[in-house]
């Protein structure tokens, strides 16, 4: 491309879901209340965790952390939305996209690290449950969500920084309701080759090998659970991690939607659309999910609302 091509861009424009404004009301009110859902709903589980002393193991400390990142994750597109819809402006400022960018990249990377910290922790529970209080000691608990950030701060600073290096064209519409990296470079006119690598490369390493250590430790639990004999065992043991496999599914099968709509050569909103379960329906429902099917959160929350959450 020449240069003559090429501009200095100070924003990009955001096309969001749809240029019906008939539909814009309808949207803002259905994202504004998706969003408190969201954002009460894992204040409530971060809460009830922190109040009760008899949730102070590891695999609600990973949940309590979940949580939060699932604030965060919705809290970097959302609100931008909103104010886009009620101020009926679709512009972003050029630092403004790239800042969405990168904690957008950090807090989806945790979504999906925390969750296959989670399946290694059920699988010590269920597969070496008389170890599991020396296995997942606090130390561990605390590397591993070190090391859980210090990959997503890497990637994402990575990925921020070479965006900078890319030149773009005087088309700065991006069909998507939020800045993804993506649609972004497919914006560019110098060459974008080696984004596109690190980008492919590295999200691969940190979809396959996190969704491959989370169906080994299924493999695992399944068939740990299918040794034991009694039927109220296999329950017991089987409610213990049913709660995370509804949300990894949740979480998986809404990634490979965005993914396969976002492989077609010419940006689609049908990407954005698909978005909206990935960023804002999964992260809304994973409280639910975590307090219908365990009863001890149950517990907990009621103790919450009643006022008696206790520590002991």
């Amino acid at each position: 491309m020449e240069a003559g091509n090429q501009t200095a861009i100070s924003k990009f424009t955001l096309l969001g879901l749809s240029d019906d404004m008939d539909l814009q009301p309808l949207l803002f009110g259905l994202f504004l209340y998706m969003y408190l859902m969201c954002v009460i709903g894992n204040l409530l589980i971060i809460l009830a965790i922190i109040s009760d002393s008899h949730l102070h193991n590891p695999m609600y400390f990973f949940l309590s952390n979940l949580s939060f990142t699932d604030i965060c994750f919705s809290s970097t597109t959302i609100p931008k939305m909103l104010v886009n819809i009620q101020t009926k402006s679709k512009v972003i400022t050029y630092e403004g996209c790239l800042t969405q960018m990168y904690f957008f990249m950090i807090f989806a990377g945790l979504d999906n690290l925390l969750l296959t910290v989670m399946a290694y922790d059920r699988f010590v529970a269920i597969c070496h449950p008389l170890d599991y209080t020396v296995i997942m000691n606090p130390r561990l608990c605390g590397l591993l969500l070190l090391l859980s950030w210090l990959i997503c701060l890497t990637y994402s600073l990575l990925q921020s920084l070479m965006v900078l290096r890319v030149s773009f064209c005087k088309e700065t519409e991006i069909p998507h309701f939020f800045c993804e990296l993506a649609q972004i470079l497919k914006l560019a006119c110098s060459d974008t080759l080696v984004n596109h690598i690190v980008l492919y490369f590295v999200t691969g390493l940190l979809g396959v090998i996190p969704l491959t250590g989370i169906l080994f430790s299924y493999s695992r639990i399944i068939s740990s659970i299918m040794g034991i004999p009694s039927t109220g065992g296999k329950y017991k043991a089987f409610s213990t991690c049913g709660s995370h496999l509804s949300v990894v599914s949740l979480f998986y099968g809404a990634g490979l939607g965005v993914y396969l709509t976002s492989r077609t050569a010419h940006p689609s909103r049908k990407g954005s659309i698909a978005s909206v379960m990935y960023t804002v329906v999964t992260p809304m429902l994973n409280p639910f999910i975590y307090s219908l099917r365990n009863r001890d959160m149950n517990g907990s929350l009621s103790r919450l609302f009643s006022g008696g959450a206790y520590s002991q």
